[in-house]
């Protein structure tokens, strides 16, 4: 391995991906959306495997790369993933079918995030993934958060905006709505907030 080789690259090659995972990701840059990183989705894996993970929330389907590294973790879950896209959900059944999950084991549901969060049952889910567009993503993190009982996890994904969220001179829309993000949970006394920089930063929030 060369030697300038960066700690991200060297984290992200730690990690083996299956065969489902490597196809989700083909399909993903095939549709022109950006899959987590290999470290990401091996941090997603630990934090659904941490506990006992029944049922879990994904919003931002995507073509099945997060969803994937989240079965990994949890394979007895039942996963509910949400995203607007068909085509990206298409993609995403047949990853999961070639990963050998069932149609039971994933719930897909077609749609606005901020359309479907609502009627979803509040307290019933053990984790969510937030991993879908930037303007509302405050709002999905509120709702995510009365989506999981007592103890459950809020994963938030791309957090730190290519590094744009630690610098303070940059004040673009998108890179204040991540900084205002974590400027909001940093301190509540109702959740633990952990922010790691694994990929593009991975924040995690457990509801107390």
């Amino acid at each position: 391995m060369a030697e300038n080789v960066s700690p991200a690259a060297f984290a992200d090659a730690f990690v083996p991906e299956d065969e489902a995972v490597e196809q989700a990701v083909e399909a993903s840059l095939r549709l022109g959306c950006e899959p987590v990183s290999p470290a990401t989705g091996m941090a997603l894996a630990l934090a659904a495997a941490g506990g006992a993970v029944s049922s879990m929330v994904e919003i931002g389907t995507g073509t099945g790369v997060s969803g994937l590294w989240l079965l990994k973790g949890a394979p007895q879950a039942q996963l509910t993933t949400i995203d607007h896209d068909l085509d990206r959900h298409q993609a995403a059944r047949a990853a999961f079918a070639a990963a050998g999950h069932s149609g039971r084991a994933v719930r897909f549901i077609t749609g606005k995030a901020a359309e479907v969060l609502p009627r979803m049952n509040e307290g019933a889910y053990d984790l969510v993934l937030v991993d879908a567009d930037a303007e509302p993503v405050a709002s999905y993190v509120d709702t995510a958060l009365g989506l999981v009982r007592p103890g459950g996890s809020v994963l938030v994904a791309r957090v730190l905006q290519q590094g744009k969220v630690a610098i303070p001179a940059r004040r673009d829309k998108r890179t204040v709505v991540y900084r205002d993000l974590l400027k909001s949970v940093r301190d509540r006394e109702d959740l633990l907030a952990g922010l790691s920089p694994v990929g593009d930063g991975l924040l995690h929030l457990v509801r107390r």
